[in-house]
């Protein structure tokens, strides 16, 4: 059981405003990895915030250059081979700040308190995450003067693009990073009231469908009737693929069932709980699934972006090119190697071999099985230091590069998220909720606390 103290010095951090302070100084480093001119922020955030934070838990650390894209940093901590090897990992990098669109003035580098909410780009993705940890870290080592395990620290810079490189760094360097579990935060819990841990992400797949069939736009009164309108067939081409009701009609984009202990875990389990989250809509997508299974354990195909012409501005012409981009989110056992040429047949069997399909990018779908003895330990953990159960989802919704700790480097993972669906990660407005933070700190030393002080009862090892 993890001492009152420490549970107390963990609420202490986040009540006096220290939590606050540390996390407004990295907010203010414009960690853009989508724009090559922020470089110069990514480094400073390692060499200045990052690379002191890890030294002040005793760890070496080396940055490490990345020929596909931006750096990262390894700090490591060996306090007996003996002990276990935790693998805890962030991203320092984030998305667009889109300055000047953030409500009340709001600067996207300035943290700004607003009673619960917390404002500022990468308050919740991700540097208010990885900050939980490493407090949580710090914590317990000046509690106990040791943390009881060997630690490894793995950041990364590019998440937001993609993780460009991480996947090769690993397979380069899988004895730097050898370990017995993946503990990491990222993405959201299932609400801002529920402690939640996952274990893995969906994958996903970008598509586009382009239906070029001329170079000009011909009046619609003198050709319609005569001229193939490419809209109307991309329109067709897509209810195909996916009908008006969100449901898939491509047997090969499914994955091949449901598996009890996945649909065990989702049972209890309530989607959109949280105030303001928009509700899920009836008879939207697979009929016979709940909303929690349609959103952790299933496919779904989704239309991104549609369009033909200038759909401000129409004319009395048929358009002689439409496009969409879609992307398909699978979960763990579907077959996505050769998508492209399955999408080509199935709608050329539909009569649309006009529709040209491309992929513009994939990601990997990973899950930890949820009996892997981690998850009960973790779950136990936590629950010891919650007033409530801690849901457990067999992935989440959205992507990360799971894939690399579980397929690459053999980790079980366990993710236990400071963040929730409305936090507006990607917008304007992102926040970070004080009050999960506050729990955060006291979850995240609980795990640390237990992995370092284990019983027989408790060990999965």
């Amino acid at each position: 059981m993890i001492p009152a103290k420490l549970i107390h010095q963990a609420e202490e951090y986040v009540d006096s405003g220290a939590f606050f302070a540390e996390l407004a100084a990295m907010v203010s480093y414009p960690t853009e990895s989508a724009r090559p001119e922020s470089h110069v922020a990514v480094k400073a955030y390692l060499d200045e915030v990052l690379t002191p934070a890890l030294e002040g838990l005793g760890c070496s650390v080396t940055e490490y250059d990345n020929p596909s894209g931006g750096p990262f940093l390894v700090g490591r901590r060996i306090e007996d081979p003996g002990l276990p090897t935790v693998l805890c990992y962030g991203h320092a990098d984030v998305v667009d700040g889109h300055a000047g669109r953030w409500s009340e003035g709001r600067d996207p580098w300035t943290l700004t308190g607003d009673g619960d909410r917390w404002y500022g780009r990468g308050s919740a993705d991700n540097k208010g995450q990885h900050l939980v940890n490493i407090a949580a870290l710090r914590l317990l080592l000046a509690e106990q003067q040791k943390l009881g395990f060997n630690l490894t620290f793995l950041f990364e810079t590019g998440e937001e693009i993609g993780s460009p490189g991480l996947a090769e760094f690993a397979a380069a360097h899988q004895e730097l990073l050898r370990a017995d579990v993946l503990i990491a935060s990222d993405g959201p819990r299932l609400d801002a009231t529920t402690p939640t841990l996952f274990l893995g992400a969906r994958g996903g797949v970008q598509l586009q469908l382009d239906v070029d069939l001329r170079p000009d736009a011909y009046h619609s009164g003198n050709w319609g009737g005569v001229l193939r309108n490419p809209a109307t067939t991309l329109a067709g081409a897509i209810g195909s693929l996916v009908d008006g009701h969100g449901r898939i009609q491509v047997p090969e984009l499914l994955p091949p069932d449901l598996p009890d202990p996945v649909r065990a875990s989702l049972a209890e389990v309530t989607v959109a709980g949280s105030p303001g989250d928009p509700a899920p809509d009836p008879g939207w997508g697979a009929p016979e699934l709940t909303a929690a299974e349609r959103l952790y354990a299933w496919n779904t195909l989704e239309v991104l972006t549609l369009g033909a012409a200038d759909i401000d501005r129409p004319v009395n012409a048929i358009p002689g090119r439409a496009r969409a981009v879609l992307q398909l989110r699978y979960v763990v056992g579907t077959d996505v190697d050769g998508i492209e040429e399955v999408l080509t047949g199935h709608l050329a069997r539909h009569g649309y071999d006009m529709v040209e399909v491309s992929v513009l990018g994939r990601f990997a779908a990973s899950r930890t099985p949820l009996d892997d003895p981690w998850v009960g330990w973790a779950r136990r953990t936590l629950e010891q230091v919650t007033d409530q159960p801690v849901a457990v989802l067999p992935n989440i919704g959205g992507s990360l590069p799971n894939f690399v700790f579980t397929d690459i480097l053999g980790l079980p993972t366990l993710w236990l998220p400071h963040s929730y669906p409305g936090c507006l990660q990607h917008a304007p407005d992102e926040h970070l909720l004080g009050s999960i933070a506050r729990e955060g700190v006291v979850l995240a030393a609980a795990l640390f606390h237990a992995l370092g002080n284990p019983t027989d009862t408790e060990d999965p090892r």
